[in-house]
């Protein structure tokens, strides 16, 4: 039994051992120009980072805020009186006529700006150092996507090939079977290994269109066929 399972793992490496050896490694497909433009896609296109830019321009807003606040002491008004009516004040008629200026100083309130506007300040930097942190993670995630990716094709690749060539030797050990040339139990050894195989690739099929969708979600489009 032994002797005759061993003669199929054997017939299964000869036919697929020189294909599959090709796909082992992932090294030669890596694509450092692929690697960039994913990286500016993602630049470009994740959602999660164009929040976090958002955010970092509404610190900045409250800088400008912060600054601007500082003319909450002064106020002005313009009063106007068409002539021949009657003036309130007959005996200083201009004090309703015209641009009136005013300061109106809360010490509390003018004590607290400085520390308001350095707030401010503080705040914008840390929601630029957090986006320029988070620009840094997104680089290591696309490239953890990217590789991940190559590595779930090239393993789908292995194993459609190993899926073919299970299937090849169950057929040949079918035919040999057939004409009396090998036993049932090599055959239906052949055929639990070309299950088995099958049911691999389907598993490989299934982890790279899942590994092809992140991928794709990070970077904002489609990949390119071919890619």
């Amino acid at each position: 039994m032994m002797k005759n399972i061993s003669l199929i793992a054997l017939l299964l490496f000869a036919l697929g051992g020189t294909k599959l050896s090709a796909q082992e490694s992932i090294l030669g497909q890596v694509n450092k120009a692929d690697i960039e433009q994913y990286i500016a896609l993602a630049k470009q296109n994740y959602v999660k980072r164009k929040i976090q830019g958002v955010s970092t321009e509404s610190m900045k807003n409250d800088v400008s805020m912060a600054k601007v606040s500082y003319l909450d002491i002064f106020n002005a008004s313009y009063f106007y009186r068409p002539q021949g009516n009657t003036v309130i004040d007959p005996v200083n008629p201009y004090n309703i006529n015209g641009f009136q200026f005013g300061v109106n100083i809360n010490l509390g309130a003018l004590l607290q700006k400085p520390f308001i506007l350095k707030k401010a300040k503080a705040n914008y930097k840390v929601a630029q150092l957090e986006a320029l942190d988070f620009d840094t993670q997104l680089v290591v995630e696309v490239k953890k996507r990217y590789y991940n990716y190559l590595q779930e094709k090239a393993r789908l690749k292995v194993l459609t090939q190993s899926a073919s060539d299970s299937k090849g030797v169950a057929e040949s050990l079918r035919r040999k079977f057939e004409r009396s040339e090998t036993s049932l139990e090599v055959f239906n050894q052949s055929r639990v290994t070309q299950s088995s195989a099958e049911t691999l690739k389907v598993e490989a099929e299934g982890n790279f269109l899942k590994a092809k969708d992140l991928l794709e979600e990070i970077i904002g489009q489609e990949i390119p066929a071919g890619k």
